[in-house]
């Protein structure tokens, strides 16, 4: 009789302990995921739309720009006040690689790809510059938002690199 009554109770309590991983998305639609945020992202900060950039950012994110850390308000402060003078005329994104890490309660994404950006400078001057970015993405509670970001410039003198 206690057997009859204990054998449902631990068919739900087996349902119950397997639904987190049945709701957990796919790494590949994580990926998707990231890929679409990824350029969505840099396509506002091309069209210097700096309220929809920033808000891609966690407020506590790190951020290395030139080999210089930054906290995001830093970045902002620079940012406002640099697409005044010499705004984004374009973006391009190019070998872009995510990686899927599960974790406890979040799902962390790494995006790794190379970038060419071109700015308009005053007295018509364009510049074009190529360089490497790797962005971490952590998601709490159903809202993907930048972690950690890091850009280099690529020397002018680098050798072309193939994909991986």
């Amino acid at each position: 009789m206690i057997r009859q009554l204990l054998r449902p109770c631990a068919c739900f309590i087996a349902l119950l302990a397997a639904m987190p991983a049945a709701l957990a998305a796919e790494p590949a639609d994580i990926q998707r995921e990231i890929t679409r945020l990824e350029h969505e992202s840099n396509d506002a900060y091309a069209a210097n739309d700096l309220p929809k950039y920033f808000g891609y950012y966690a407020d506590d994110a790190v951020l290395i720009f030139y080999n210089l850390r930054a906290t995001v308000a830093e970045y902002r402060k620079f940012w406002t006040t640099s697409v005044k003078t010499d705004p984004i005329a374009s973006v391009k994104l190019s070998d872009i690689v995510i990686r899927v890490m599960p974790s406890t309660g979040d799902t962390t994404a790494v995006a790794s790809y190379q970038i060419e950006v071109r700015t308009r400078h005053p007295g018509g001057k364009i510049t074009d510059e190529h360089a490497f970015e790797t962005d971490v993405w952590l998601n709490q509670g159903g809202t993907w938002k930048l972690e950690h970001i890091h850009y280099s410039a690529a020397p002018s003198n680098a050798p072309p690199m193939s994909p991986q």
